[in-house]
Formats: C-alpha cells, sequence, structure tokens
C-alpha cells in the first residue's frame, strides 16, 4: 500500500516556480510518510503534479512511483495506492496484444492498460485502489477509486486547482488549503460520527471521490463519471448451487488476496468470519511447505472484567486456541493496556484526521503498530457481517422497522451533552435522516418484490454504503498509520454483487445468522466455530479504564480555552461522567456505550485543537 496526492490546473505553468511546487508536493509526501516508509517520489508538468509514498509489497525493487511511460511523445505518469489481485491475468492480456513490461508490478500493469483501453480499463481491476493518472497527451487528470471504497481519496477545488490526496490532512499542505468546520460538519461529527457521508470529507469544500466513481479534470472542465454500480438482480441459482459458488468465491478472493512478495499473516480472533480466511490461507501456504502467522487482540485483565451482553456473548481466546490447534499457525496473542489504549485515542485521530471509533480504533492502531514489526500484509475477516448478514440489525425487529440507521436508532446520547445553542444551531436527528433517506432513496431495487425482502436490500444497502466503511476506513487508516497493509477478501465485488442478490432465506439458511456462509466454509472449519454465535471486536470492560478517560476529560475540559467547550455543556458532561454507563446499549454500532461517549468528546476536543480547525458556524 501507499500514499498519494496531487494537484492539477488547466490554466498553470507549474515549471515557473518548479522549486517551490516541488516542495508542496515533498510536504504532501512527508505528511503521509507513514503509508509508505519504504520510498518516495514526484512527479512535476506544467499543469500537473503527482506525489508517491510506497510501501513494497509487489515487484519490491522496481516498482518505484511516480510510473512514467511515453504515449504520444506526451508522459503518461501514473501513482498508485492499493493492490491488484488479477494482476497476472491482466498483464497476459496485455502481452497477448503487443505489450511490453519492464517491471512485474501491479502498478505498470495498470498505466499500461489504461494507455491501451484509456479509462474504462479500471473496469477490469479486481482490487483495491486509489489511482491518479496524468496523461500529458490529452492534458487531463484521472482519478479512480475502487468499488466498495476500502482505499481512500479525497480532494477539494482551490480556485481551478484541483488537489487531491489518499488522507484529508495531505491536502493541508496545499497553500490555501485549510482545516474549516461550518454546520454541515458538526452534523457529520455528532449527528452521523464516527460514520460520515459517502462523498464528504467532514470539513468545509472538501469532497472524497465515491467509490466505483472515476473524475476526469482537464480545459473542458469536470467530470464524474460512475463505472460500477450495485444492481438488484433475479436470483436464479439453486440452495446447492448457491452453495458452491459462496465457497468458490470467498476460496477464490482469499487466495487471489494471498498475492504478495513477501510473507502474509492474518488477524484471527476465533470468529466464523477471521477463523475461515485464517484457515484457507493456512491450508494454501501448507502446501507450499509454509506455516501461516497469526495476530488475536485483546486487553489486560479482560477475563477478569468481562461482561457478557447481548451484543457480545463471549471471549475470544478459547476460540482463538481452537482455530491456532486445528489450522497449525504459529500464533500471537497481542494485549493493550489502558495507558495506551487512552493515549492512542489521539494517535488515532491523527491517523483517522476525523474523530473516530474511540477505543475501538484505538486499540485497534496499537495491535497494528506490533504487528508491523514483524509483517506488511495481513489479511482480515471484516466485511462478512454486511454482506452475509450477521449483525443484530438485520433480525431485530425494531431495527428492521426502524426509519433511521439501524445501528443509530438512539439520538439522545449524541445530543444531551451538546450546549443549547448548539443544539438549536444544528437539527442533529434531521441531519440524520435526510443522510438516511438519500441511500434508501438510492437503494436497487428488483421490481416486484415483497416489501420484506424490499425492506432486507435497504438494510444491506445501508451496511455496505455506511457501515462497512466506517469499518473499511479504521482498516486502513489504523493499519496503514503503522506501514501495514490490511487486506478484505470478503469485500471483492464479486461476492458484493452475488450476495446482495441471494435471497434471505439462502443467506439465513437453517434460520441461522450467515447461515450461508457457515455452510460454505463447513470444509474448511471444525463444527464448534463455524457455528459459534458472532461476538464482535473486543473492547475493555476494566473499571479503571472508565476512571482514567473521566479524569482525562474533566482535565480537559477544565482549561477554558479547550475547544471542546464551545460545544458542549460542562453540567451536562459532569451529571453524565457521574452515572454508572451502560455497555449493553451502543449509541453506535454494537461496541460504542458509555466509555465511548467520553473517548469520542477526548478526541472531538484534539482534532479541533490539533488541526487548528476554525469553526464557521
Amino acid at each position: 500500500m501507499c500514499g498519494i496526492a496531487g494537484f492539477s490546473n488547466p490554466g498553470e505553468q507549474y515549471h515557473r516556480k518548479k522549486e517551490s511546487w516541488i516542495k508542496v508536493l515533498d510536504d504532501m509526501n512527508r505528511i503521509q510518510k507513514h503509508r509508505g516508509p519504504d520510498d518516495e517520489g514526484t512527479y512535476l508538468d506544467d499543469e500537473c503534479g503527482l506525489a508517491h509514498v510506497r510501501l513494497s509489497i509487489i515487484d519490491l525493487k522496481n516498482g518505484h512511483q511516480p510510473m512514467i511511460r511515453q504515449k504520444d511523445r506526451k508522459d503518461c505518469a501514473v501513482i498508485f495506492n492499493g493492490e491488484i489481485y488479477n494482476m497476472k491475468s491482466l498483464r497476459n492480456e496485455l502481452e497477448r496484444k503487443g505489450a511490453k513490461f519492464q517491471t512485474t508490478s501491479d502498478t505498470e500493469v495498470i498505466l499500461v492498460g489504461y494507455m491501451r483501453y484509456g479509462a474504462a480499463f479500471v473496469e477490469k481491476l479486481n482490487g483495491i485502489f486509489s489511482i491518479a493518472i496524468w496523461d500529458g497527451a490529452l492534458k487531463k487528470l484521472y482519478l479512480f477509486r475502487d468499488r466498495l471504497g476500502v482505499k481512500p481519496l479525497f480532494y477539494t477545488m482551490k480556485r481551478n486547482t484541483l488537489v487531491f490526496s489518499s488522507e484529508l490532512k495531505g491536502l493541508f499542505q496545499y497553500p490555501g488549503v485549510e482545516p474549516v468546520i461550518d454546520r454541515e460538519g458538526l452534523g457529520e461529527v455528532f449527528g452521523l460520527g464516527p460514520a460520515k457521508s459517502y462523498g464528504k470529507g467532514v470539513f468545509q469544500g472538501i469532497r472524497e471521490v465515491l467509490p466505483g466513481h472515476l473524475i476526469e479534470y482537464g480545459k473542458e472542465g469536470w467530470k464524474d463519471h460512475a463505472y460500477w454500480k450495485l444492481e438488484a438482480k433475479p436470483h436464479e441459482d439453486s440452495v446447492k448451487e448457491t452453495i458452491e459458488k459462496t465457497s468458490w468465491l470467498v476460496h477464490d478472493a482469499v487466495r487471489m488476496q494471498m498475492l504478495s512478495d513477501i510473507p502474509i499473516c492474518t488477524f484471527l480472533s476465533g470468529g466464523v468470519d477471521s477463523s475461515l480466511v485464517t484457515s484457507i490461507c493456512a491450508k494454501t501456504l501448507k502446501k507450499e511447505g509454509k506455516q501461516l502467522d497469526t495476530f488475536s487482540f485483546d486487553f489486560q485483565n479482560n477475563h477478569q472484567y468481562f461482561q457478557a451482553n447481548s451484543f457480545q456473548p463471549s471471549e475470544d481466546r478459547p476460540w482463538v486456541e481452537k482455530m491456532v490447534t486445528y489450522s497449525g499457525t504459529n500464533h500471537t496473542f497481542l494485549e493493550c493496556g489502558n495507558m495506551d489504549l487512552i493515549s492512542d485515542l489521539y494517535r488515532a485521530v491523527d491517523a483517522r484526521d476525523l474523530p473516530c471509533m474511540a477505543d475501538v480504533e484505538s486499540s485497534m492502531l496499537y495491535f497494528c503498530s506490533l504487528v508491523a514489526k514483524s509483517h506488511k500484509v495481513t489479511l482480515t475477516g471484516e466485511c462478512a457481517d454486511e454482506i452475509f448478514g450477521g449483525y443484530p440489525w438485520f433480525h431485530k425487529k425494531e431495527c428492521f422497522e426502524a426509519d433511521n440507521f439501524p445501528w443509530s436508532m438512539d439520538m439522545e446520547p449524541r445530543k444531551m451533552l451538546l450546549r443549547d445553542d448548539i443544539l438549536k444551531m444544528i437539527d442533529l436527528e434531521s441531519y440524520s435522516r435526510e443522510a438516511y433517506q438519500k441511500t434508501i432513496d438510492e437503494t436497487p431495487k428488483l421490481y416486484g418484490e415483497d416489501s420484506t425482502e424490499s425492506r432486507r436490500r435497504e438494510i444491506s444497502y445501508l451496511n455496505l454504503r455506511w457501515f462497512m466503511v466506517t469499518l473499511l476506513d479504521r482498516m486502513d487508516r489504523t493499519s496503514m498509520y503503522s506501514g501495514l497493509e490490511a487486506r478484505v477478501p470478503f469485500a471483492d465485488h464479486r461476492i458484493v454483487e452475488y450476495l446482495y442478490n441471494v435471497p434471505w432465506k439462502i443467506k439465513c439458511l437453517n434460520g441461522e445468522a450467515k447461515g450461508l456462509l457457515r455452510v460454505a466454509g463447513k470444509e474448511d472449519l471444525p463444527p464448534e466455530v463455524l457455528y459459534r454465535r458472532k461476538s464482535p471486536y473486543p473492547k475493555t470492560y476494566d473499571p479503571d479504564y472508565e476512571r482514567m478517560l473521566s479524569e482525562e476529560l474533566r482535565r480537559v475540559m477544565a482549561k477554558g480555552e479547550a475547544p471542546i467547550n464551545q460545544l458542549t455543556d460542562k453540567k451536562k458532561v459532569e451529571k453524565f461522567l457521574e452515572s454508572p454507563k451502560d455497555y449493553g446499549k451502543p449509541w453506535y454500532g454494537q461496541l460504542m456505550a458509555g466509555p465511548q461517549m467520553t473517548a469520542y468528546l477526548l478526541q472531538v476536543n484534539y482534532w479541533l485543537e490539533h488541526y487548528k480547525i476554525r469553526l464557521n458556524l
């Protein structure tokens, strides 16, 4: 994986002030260096500048970027963040048509493919990517983002200049691009956070390239194209055929994503998703005489304080041990302490450039930093719940019938700590409901489907566009902050396309949540793991952690100049801190309850302060 950034203006002559513009590109690289610690490069043409930092995974010696070739006697340059898993078959196809390659990198496959087929070549790619291509012959900049938004790509317009970057912080290195939050931005942070609207960058004037879209910018102006859209289609496969195809798709996606010139590892929680990915990887490597490395995560002394509830019924460690024995992996148990958890709350904001999933995110950041000491590539079990229907809101009546995001139905925890004037200024409930309704209106529907199945499509589409992307953002930023590439086999677009149209009675086979996935994976897992009840990513239940959070927030708010004081009511916050926290009633997802609200406020304050954000209300 890597970090990309740059700018383009059809009326500029950047070479006139070459040194100053190269410095801007160097600054963009410096601020994203964590994404690519192995190499870096810049490119400047009269109307375009490109910057790239590289994490070397494929063709370690020859994959330097920006990569430049000649097209019609003009430069054609590419920078790329991600992996193209079908690069070998695409390369073979291009070679049959006469293409010559100088490297074995997937970057060159993208560039040569573009030079032969144009921007439509993106439709052939199976992978996770954000790509920028400067076509000097056409004098156009193209930005591409993968179908499901696994890899980030933000942009803004500064007069007639398009500025883009993998991470928000890269944009702020361009002269005149400043971090400003308006009322809409506060609606994102407090009404939707830690999620955010797709297409928006939260900061005023900043957007993101939509998943499955490409942007074209040149003298003729600006064009935004959707090269991929999810479609509703009749499902014509029998149950047996559906099981067989699902099994094949999952196995093929995992094996494709094992592509690497360096050793890989997996994250293993003992749940069906990560266990299935681990099992397939372990079997594949065993045929090559290799042993898979695996990692699991928990909190110090969590067995002492763990509180089972409807969202988190069991601890992970006993199940991890079963899978390690079953798959014969070389396993490492990693643990996080309270001090690391709190200090990394702020590093998590640095990584995401936004308030995020509180300690759910800071712990992942901490664990990824440990894994990155020995590995550069990992495969995870993320996204299976969104695609196969594993979350409670696919099943619970109140969630199914809710006229709002089912993972964030109760807005009171979001409102109860804010100042009254802020609440009058920003109607959080309306902001959230409008965002929800926009996605409902976009949901691909199948004519003639009954209302129940139609509603299931809505919930599925909400998950793909919102909840899954939030977790993908978490995985990208927390892993790439330490130079670790995290791959997500279940987010293969072929799996998403197929499963979106599988009827619920098959998806929930035998009345079991994710029943189809479990039956499809029966040859790869022991029965007790295969049918383990879902238990999400672990969280700490240590009362000392809650106490330390409260003390930290009190200390922060005691400073009159603390920016959080512009938004929250001190009396409301103190009352909240003195009340017992209900771990079983999350305000976002399955894990973010009372303590995570305290941590979220700490993140908001740090974000406003550290990024020197100007409030434009």
